[in-house]
């Protein structure tokens, strides 16, 4: 028999003065009976308590006298509710074998301090009722209630405290049961209507409710407890203590989900950073994949209109196209920095981005992307000064071409024609004559031919569009030269074999002819100058063509004596003709150039001179506008440099020079920065000056060393650096207020790393550090923490990191596989419907999603693994 008396003293739970629920049991230990009513409750509680446990494993008894008497389910029974292995069963269905179990699961009963009296293996093989009851409450008593008592009253839920003892008495009408499940779960229970005078629906209420919610089986029949004058105690204690711990572990599994939310959630915020930095990278990489190509194109285009129209995407793409990318990827930095900041604090692993998508790899496109923009603008701008050169030689070409093409037109007829044979001797030797003068004239036009050659072959050189046709139109030149030449040489042929028979002709229409035939091919030679088309590019060059321009007027007077001399001799021609009565036949038949042709060309000379005087002061004072323009752009560039320099130099000095807060600090220094972007409008002037300049086709500019890209590449570095200065003060205040560091520890952090900070230089984006010096093995340990990669110097944000992080309070892999083994009811594995059941919708699917199956013994289907999850959270190393 089982000594209840010493059992009861452990469970035994008193508030104040209150009486032992025991006092009255020894009547039914003395007497080896039980109640009838107190036997029928007893068995129905005591048959669902076990099988609540029994479930767990799979099975459950029906007759609790019977379904122990081998001993194998009070052997798994003993194991499920203490978590522990019992001896390995014997199979035999011998009256031996099932004594030989059930004595090993009394014996363990006995090793948990439980004294047993009279309780022996035969009884509870016999099927003793009396006895296997008794077995049962001192399981319950010893893994049940012993818990509530040796736990004292503090972590007791309110509700038993309460109560004033464990009488039945106090349960019988119903509304202690309902009290206790509305102090905790106040949505389940209307406590307010329930009436003590209606103890029966009461008590139906509370079990109902235990049953569907809190997962606690029906033990009792309402009817059982109100039609007994004295209900059992034990069935109510047993009752009773189901509800302690169904409260109990729910406290505990919300401990454990709040633990796991807080963690799940560090995580998916961190993993949405992640997946902004990729996105980010990848769109960043692929716009500088896409952008290198086009500026790695020089294939010129082939003309002015479509290289300026190059030129213009080019200034769009530096002006509109090219600034958010910088910012991007100075954003794309800041970022990548906060995150791996927040990793730390949050104790995870480092965050390593996908290949190809690294800082370092960002920043080795971004200096290809400036190695192919490097020398384009440059490019563009010779190409279109090529075209220009271009465009002015092939309109010279054409001009030359179509002067000398009028000149010849007509010429072959008039060599192949057979005058001479039908003329008088004075006719032919006119012929003759005449045919002198063309010959001359055929002599002056040979340097036109050699320029026209001249401007294809460097048209060639040059690589122009339209040489196949400009190469044609020369050809064709050359070839009827040649072919005049030849007829030339045919006709002279003809005439001299008919000279002996000719008189000398007119010495004056002869001196007439010669001296009007240079006269004027010098006359078109001056009108083709004057007309012909110039291309400069400073004051310089314009002030010599104005020069040489000065120099040719001053040949005018002699030119127009030799006019005047020629036409003297005309008027010489005309007098003696009158004089001797001679009837002249028209004009003068050894040339073509008549005396009116003369003076009308010379009167268009004198007008093109003014014309050229006025297109060459046109030039002149577009010139002098270039210059105001270069100027203009050097005066601001000169200006502009040497401030971007010395913000460079003070944003050195604030880095290491900083006091105060870090709130103030990183006021300061948005001050700055605004202070810097209200600069901005100076760059954009100066931007505005630099097209004007383009546009203006001006090539150099000798009052200023700076260029505008270089001005654009010290503007955006500017705005990197203090971004970048800023984002350190921001990850060092986010350091701080995660590690819980106080103004004067920061304070005494910064002097101490200052104290060592010796070696430090200008750099374009200050960063302070600390040089290390060799030393033991602790120190080695020391810098193996706060600088993994072996650089040599240690930022202050990770001297911060070492100085705070073994006192920050951080959840751990182990923390949180504790939570989930509490969610899981202290099973290796977690279902997928506990975890919906006690996590958040988000956070459960989160998890759901990322644990892999269970693969461990005693498993079920749909088993998770939430140990390798919560060690994958943290990284390896953490444990």
């Amino acid at each position: 028999m089982v000594d209840y008396h010493a059992a009861n003293n452990q469970a035994q739970y008193t508030s104040g003065g209150q009486q032992s629920y025991m006092e009255q049991e020894n009547d039914w230990d003395r007497d080896l009976l039980l109640d009838p009513a107190w036997e029928k409750q007893q068995r129905k509680t005591f048959t669902a308590w076990c099988n609540s446990h029994l479930r767990k494993a799979g099975t459950q008894i029906e007759n609790i006298e019977e379904d122990f008497r081998d001993g194998l389910k009070l052997m798994l029974l003993l194991e499920v509710i203490s978590g522990e292995r019992l001896p390995k069963p014997e199979r035999g269905k011998m009256r031996v074998h099932k004594i030989n179990n059930v004595n090993k699961a009394l014996d363990f009963i006995a090793s948990k301090g439980v004294k047993l009296v009279s309780i022996g293996a035969e009884e509870i093989v016999d099927g003793n009722a009396k006895m296997t009851l008794g077995m049962i409450w001192t399981i319950i008593l010893r893994f049940a209630i012993q818990d509530i008592s040796v736990e004292g009253t503090a972590p007791i839920p309110s509700a038993f405290t309460e109560t004033p003892n464990w009488s039945a008495d106090v349960w019988k009408d119903g509304l202690a049961f309902n009290a206790l499940i509305h102090r905790h779960r106040p949505e389940l229970i209307d406590y307010d209507k329930l009436r003590k005078d209606d103890p029966v629906t009461n008590l139906n209420n509370a079990f109902e409710v235990a049953e569907k919610y809190l997962d606690i089986p029906k033990m009792l029949d309402a009817e059982d407890i109100v039609g007994t004058l004295r209900p059992d105690e034990k069935a109510i204690m047993t009752y009773v203590s189901c509800f302690y711990h169904a409260f109990s572990g729910a406290q505990k599994a919300e401990t454990a989900a709040n633990r796991i939310c807080k963690v799940l959630a560090v995580n998916q915020e961190n993993e949405h950073l992640m997946e902004d930095y990729e996105k980010l990278a990848s769109d960043l990489l692929e716009w500088i994949r896409r952008t290198i190509p086009w500026l790695e194109n020089r294939i010129p285009e082939k003309t002015m209109a479509e290289m300026q129209q190059k030129l213009e995407d080019f200034r769009g793409y530096r002006r509109v196209h090219k600034p958010p990318k910088v910012q991007e990827k100075c954003q794309l930095e800041i970022n990548f920095n906060t995150l791996q900041t927040k990793l730390r604090l949050s104790n995870r692993p480092a965050f390593m981005p996908s290949e190809g998508r690294m800082v370092s790899d960002i920043n080795g496109a971004w200096h290809n992307l400036e190695g192919a923009e490097k020398g384009y603008e440059e490019w563009l701008l010779n190409e279109i000064r090529r075209l220009e050169r271009l465009d002015h030689l092939a309109e010279k070409f054409r001009q030359k071409a179509t002067i000398h093409e009028g000149w010849t037109d007509g010429k072959e007829a008039m060599l192949t024609q057979k005058d001479y044979e039908t003329t008088s001797l004075s006719e032919t030797k006119a012929l003759l004559k005449k045919h002198e003068a063309f010959e001359s004239d055929l002599a002056a036009h040979q340097d036109r031919v050699e320029q026209i050659a001249a401007i294809a072959q460097e048209l060639n050189e040059l690589d122009y569009y339209d040489s196949p046709n400009v190469n044609a139109r020369c050809q064709k030149i050359c070839e009827q030269w040649d072919t005049l030449g030849a007829l030339t040489q045919s006709r002279r042929e003809s005439l001299e074999r008919t000279e002996k028979q000719l008189e000398s002709i007119d010495e004056l229409y002869l001196e007439y002819a010669k001296r009007a035939a240079p006269f004027n091919n010098w006359m078109e030679g001056a009108m083709e100058d004057l007309q012909d088309m110039f291309i400069v590019h400073n004051i310089e060059e314009i002030q010599g063509l104005i020069t040489a321009h000065e120099q040719f007027k001053a040949t005018l007077p002699e030119a127009n004596k030799e006019r005047e001399a020629i036409q003297a001799i005309q008027a010489e021609v005309q007098k003696i003709a009158q004089y001797n009565g001679i009837k002249l036949a028209g004009t003068n038949p050894y040339t073509t150039i008549t005396p009116s042709s003369i003076d009308s060309k010379w009167d268009k000379v004198q007008k093109l001179v003014p014309q050229r005087d006025q297109a060459l002061q046109e030039e002149l004072s577009r010139q002098q506008s270039n210059d105001h323009l270069r100027r203009q752009f050097a005066t601001q560039a000169n200006m502009v440099g040497p401030w971007i320099q010395n913000k460079m130099e003070e944003i050195g000095r604030i880095s290491i020079e900083m006091n105060g807060t870090l709130e103030d600090q990183l006021t300061h220094l948005r001050q700055y920065e605004q202070s810097i972007i209200e600069y901005k409008p100076n760059i954009d002037q100066l931007e505005g000056n630099h097209q004007l300049i383009q546009e203006a086709l001006i090539f150099d500019n000798k009052y200023t060393a700076y260029t505008m890209e270089h001005l654009r590449v010290g503007w955006e570095q500017l705005l990197t650096t203090i971004a970048r200065t800023i984002n350190e003060i921001e990850n060092q205040i986010l350091t701080r207020d995660a590690k819980g560091i106080s103004q004067e520890q920061l304070h005494e952090y910064r002097t101490s790393f200052n104290h060592f900070d010796k070696v430090r230089g200008p750099s374009p984006t200050p960063v302070p550090t600390a040089t290390p010096t060799p030393g033991d093995a602790e120190f080695a340990r020391i810098m193996g923490i706060v600088d993994p990669n072996n650089s040599g110097a240690v930022t202050f944000q990770a001297f911060i990191d070492f100085m705070s992080r073994e006192t920050t309070d951080t959840d751990t892999a182990d923390q949180v596989i504790a939570s989930f083994k509490i969610l899981a009811g202290d099973k290796n594995y977690i279902t997928a419907e506990e975890l919906r059941r006690e996590l958040p919708p988000d956070q459960a699917e989160y998890c759901i999603a990322r644990m892999a199956p269970y693969s461990g013994p005693d498993t079920v289907p749909g088993a998770l693994d939430y140990m390798s999850f919560s060690t994958a959270l943290y990284g390896e190393s953490d444990l």
